[in-house]
């Protein structure tokens, strides 16, 4: 205490901060803890991949998967994908990713809806996310059952999902991933439309993230129905795109990559941070046919 003489002479005592000062203090200290509680509360970062592996081919001969496998599990480890939406992985193709320490997936065989056929797996980090549901469905009139849809010509086309749980923010959000038809133009309208519909029946108004190989350029009525609902990630990225547009190389280190077919597109209040179309390459080979492209971006 302050010890002051009064003006009769007697001996005062006076805190040593006056009341307005100490109301101030009072306003720092709470902006401060504000502020502390806030940055608790944002949502931390997530690296969120779409990658076309390329089916396990003997005929793609120097580029068959056996010879690029661990290239792809490199990468997919050194950029530090959280969550990255695969498309055409083979039953032996999801069984070497899976040997990735710290990985897990999600999804099934187009085939069967077992094992059989290519995937549109995901895979996250385990040390991180919890799934809390998941599921596939086909792109066809018979979503509910492995088929054929519209002209598709050669095959099944499937769509896997997962609910997450972030067990660092708390935060719950889906992923869908994707592979459109390559050859059956309605197929690939038609399947933008029932990607849509399902992902407002399943998650409803929760966070949703899309990733996949629409096999579509930008122009398309397929890729403008889907930004009627979600944003192209590339598109609304607070940096700079960085690298290419294209996607699909063919294994050709000189392709001028013309075309666009892969895509991540974002939900409501998805704050995206970065973007990059990745031209990795190991001893002048792709590890893909396809480049990866990866997002970072903020839950809200």
């Amino acid at each position: 205490m302050d010890m002051r003489l009064s003006c009769a002479g007697k001996i005062s005592r006076q805190p040593f901060f006056s009341r307005g000062a100490a109301w101030a203090l009072l306003v720092v200290l709470g902006f401060c803890a504000a502020q502390a509680a806030s940055a608790a509360a944002a949502s931390p970062e997530i690296n969120i991949a779409t990658y076309n592996l390329r089916l396990n081919t003997a005929s793609d001969g120097p580029n068959a998967w056996p010879h690029r496998v661990d290239a792809v599990r490199a990468l997919i480890r050194y950029h530090e994908f959280d969550i990255v939406g695969t498309q055409e992985g083979l039953p032996e193709q999801i069984a070497d990713l899976d040997a990735m320490p710290g990985f897990a997936h999600v999804g099934v065989g187009r085939d069967d809806g077992k094992d059989a056929g290519e995937h549109s797996a995901i895979y996250y980090r385990t040390a991180r996310f919890d799934v809390e549901k998941h599921g596939d469905y086909w792109l066809s009139e018979t979503p509910g059952k492995p088929s054929k849809g519209w002209d598709a010509k050669c095959c099944n086309r499937i769509a896997s999902w997962a609910k997450f749980h972030d067990r660092v923010s708390g935060r719950r959000f889906f992923v869908f991933n994707v592979h459109f038809d390559h050859q059956g133009e309605v197929a690939r309208r038609e399947s933008a439309k029932l990607m849509l519909n399902k992902m407002r029946e399943i998650a409803g108004n929760d966070t949703v993230i899309c990733t996949g190989d629409f096999n579509s350029t930008p122009e398309t009525e397929q890729i403008r129905t889907m930004k009627t609902a979600f944003r192209d990630a590339r598109e609304v990225s607070a940096e700079l795109a960085y690298g290419p547009q294209g996607t699909f190389e063919d294994f050709k280190l000189d392709s001028a990559l013309p075309e666009r077919i892969d895509y991540i597109f974002v939900g409501r209040g998805i704050e995206v941070l970065k973007y990059a179309t990745l031209t990795d390459s190991v001893e002048a080979r792709f590890p893909s046919d396809h480049l990866p492209v990866v997002a970072r971006v903020r839950l809200p």
